[in-house]
């Protein structure tokens, strides 16, 4: 008898239906080497060390990828406290948590179905809390409006991103969408386009000046671009991932002026806006910026920002909470995003309840105002000297240079790889920034992630970091890395 679900051949012999032949030709062009072969690996070394394996190390350093709680950071305590109380309401008899925690969860919980945060929630996120981020919005642009309508809560920022996208892209041949993405960019931006049978029209950022955004190279971008598709969209990731630049207001009205000129949807992926440490650097909204460019600009540019809960102080990835705010979109292509959220019910309501502590964190006078300050301030403060720490250690290093870590969390050092390892990396099918990085792996247990993941200019080679790692263990993972670096480039020499 025939296997269920199974076609059989003439001959008899079972044949599945889902094949690497038959399946979604796109998604085999979906990359996303955050979580690529080389996490993999890092696995499966973990395993090996558990199991007793020697290894010229004791543990997997995972500076991969922006996931502060499984580095060691500590949650925020009233965060955690007020979602506590809002999935298990027993706990609002107990004294041990302070009144403004309990008031928080008693305000969270009215808002849900059945007052419980188990039930579904509207698929555009719980109004109440819709509601407060319009006003964390508000405050942050100095007074600026923003509507609830506008707000869409979403499953970590990268929710937002692809139904956006998935909003753009149309079109056949030269006619279909073309999206203009930062080079280096977070993969999630040429995975999507990948999915979606889109073109990403790269424009490259300037590493010569700390990873700065220059408008003559987004024209250059986008008339090469013309040549294949039809570039609609412009995505921007401020403060930058994998690089760790921030904006200047200058240079974010330089860009919206582009996007008008050029009648492109711009996408601002700000999930970073917590995180700047430079001197001299602050964040600015696009949305901000928008509209201090006045009714030219602010009544015509179409714009899609992106927050999280995942960065910033928090660190909350787990929880998968954030919000996508949208500014001139055409009322009813507004209906069509809701009607394309709604096919996925809603966003976790636990995700939604700790994002509502975000943008409606204590006040002062409230009793855990001066912890929760306190906490954040620590975090914020750490990653700075961590920021600095990182750029001054490779910059040390002979062969290794990286510019300022402006925000963000991470670093993007360029690397000197010599001739003989170039050779070596494509006799084993690898590029050449992939291969040193698996042989940092096997050496020393610290697992970065190649450059060649997020792009790079032709000829040059990178590795992105995170800062997240304590301090005392950065410190060790560099000397681990500075002795690997010495020995790989006299190998290769």
């Amino acid at each position: 008898m025939a296997i269920p679900n199974h076609k059989v051949s003439n001959g008899g012999v079972s044949q599945k239906v889902l094949t690497l032949e038959t399946m979604n030709s796109n998604i085999k062009k979906v990359e996303y080497a955050v979580r690529g072969p080389i996490v993999v690996r890092a696995g499966a070394i973990r395993k090996e060390l558990e199991q007793g394996v020697k290894k010229p190390f004791t543990e997997v350093i995972s500076a991969n990828i922006g996931d502060a709680h499984a580095m060691g950071q500590a949650p925020i305590t009233f965060l955690r406290q007020v979602v506590a109380l809002c999935v298990y309401p027993e706990l609002l008899k107990s004294t041990e948590f302070p009144d403004d925690a309990k008031q928080r969860a008693r305000r969270i919980l009215g808002g849900c179905g059945g007052g419980s945060i188990g039930a579904y929630s509207a698929s555009q996120g719980v109004e109440l809390i819709r509601n407060d981020v319009a006003n964390y919005i508000e405050h942050r642009d100095g007074g600026l409006k923003a509507d609830p309508n506008d707000i869409f809560l979403c499953t970590g920022a990268s929710d937002g991103v692809v139904a956006m996208l998935k909003l753009l892209v149309s079109g056949e041949g030269k006619n279909r969408t073309g999206a203009m993405i930062p080079i280096p960019q977070y993969p999630l931006y040429s995975a999507t386009l990948a999915e979606l049978n889109s073109t990403m029209v790269p424009y490259y950022l300037d590493e010569d000046n700390n990873w700065s955004l220059d408008t003559a190279e987004l024209q250059r971008a986008l008339d090469e671009g013309k040549g294949a598709c039809q570039p609609r969209v412009l995505c921007v990731i401020n403060p930058g991932n994998p690089t760790g630049q921030v904006l200047s207001r200058q240079n974010v009205e330089e860009i919206i002026k582009f996007a008008k000129k050029n009648n492109l949807f711009l996408m601002a992926d700000e999930v970073y806006q917590d995180n700047v440490y430079a001197e001299g650097c602050a964040f600015h909204s696009f949305k901000k910026v928008l509209h201090d460019l006045g009714p030219e600009y602010n009544t015509s540019v179409e714009l899609a920002s992106f927050h999280s809960i995942s960065k910033g102080y928090m660190g909350e990835c787990g929880f998968r909470g954030g919000y996508m705010e949208t500014v001139n979109l055409d009322p009813k292509v507004k209906e069509q995003l809701r009607k394309l959220v709604s096919c996925r019910l809603c966003p976790p309501v636990t995700g939604q309840a700790a994002l509502d502590i975000v943008v409606n964190p204590p006040k002062p006078g409230e009793p855990s105002y001066e912890q929760f300050t306190k906490e954040k301030n620590n975090v914020l403060g750490t990653l700075a000297e961590k920021a600095k720490l990182t750029a001054n250690m490779f910059n040390s290093i002979p062969g290794v240079s990286c510019n300022t870590v402006q925000g963000a969390m991470y670093s993007f050092p360029r690397i000197t790889i010599p001739d003989k390892a170039i050779e070596a990396a494509k006799a084993k099918g690898q590029t050449p920034d992939d291969f040193y990085a698996h042989q940092l792996l096997e050496e020393t247990g610290i697992c970065v992630v190649p450059g060649s993941g997020f792009g790079q200019r032709p000829g040059t080679y990178h590795f992105r970091m995170t800062i997240l790692p304590p301090t005392e263990k950065m410190k060790s993972l560099f000397v681990l890395f500075r002795d690997f670096h010495k020995r790989f480039t006299d190998q290769y020499t």
